[in-house]
């Protein structure tokens, strides 16, 4: 039961993107159709749960037992840098349209602030290694559902007669305001 609780703690009621307004970058940037913001959340969740999983050992058996606690977060960069990279040459080999609809956002997995909140909190939570997986994937899991709400909201305002004072950013930003004020909702979900 734990497990699931950390699991629909990180996906729904402390939702990255709408809860605790990490990685809106990409959220805004890869949101325009349902096939970007899949693709986005699936190498992110990748990037996402490998560093989780790269980042606990190298902080519980190397950095913490020599007192070096203080390198955490240049370490975490690091690695994640490097998985990103991982990333990016399997899309280019395997799936070269996604690669180049991602753009310039597949090259920013590495500086998604997610990723590293990831990895930060599982360590300051005291998860054990199993409860830091479960949390990376919810977290990989919220971030998707909020890419896919999102550009499925894009899909009806691009018919719907929109104020031009508002056309573009400024009504994403609205209606991910909106969104968040309903994901407050699920804040008495887990006890």
């Amino acid at each position: 039961m734990s497990l699931f609780k950390i699991f629909i703690s990180a996906f729904l009621i402390n939702n990255v993107i709408f809860m605790r307004f990490l990685a809106l970058c990409p959220f805004i940037g890869m949101s325009t159709d349902e096939d970007k913001s899949i693709g986005m959340g699936l190498a992110v969740t990748f990037v996402m749960v490998l560093a989780t999983c790269v980042t606990y050992p190298i902080y519980k058996v190397i950095l913490e037992p020599q007192g070096l606690v203080f390198l955490r977060l240049l370490v975490f960069i690091l690695v994640i840098a490097s998985l990103v990279q991982l990333v990016e040459f399997y899309l280019k080999k395997s799936a070269p349209a996604l690669y180049s609809s991602m753009g310039i956002y597949l090259a920013l997995i590495t500086t998604n602030c997610a990723i590293l909140g990831v990895t930060l909190d599982v360590i300051d939570n005291g998860y054990t290694f199993v409860e830091s997986v479960v949390y990376a994937i919810g977290v990989a899991m919220g971030f998707l559902l909020s890419l896919l709400l999102l550009a499925g909201i894009r899909k009806r305002l691009r018919i719907s007669p929109v104020p031009a004072f508002l056309k573009g950013p400024p009504i994403l930003f609205v209606t991910a305001a909106l969104l968040s004020l309903a994901f407050t909702g699920f804040s008495g979900l887990v006890k």
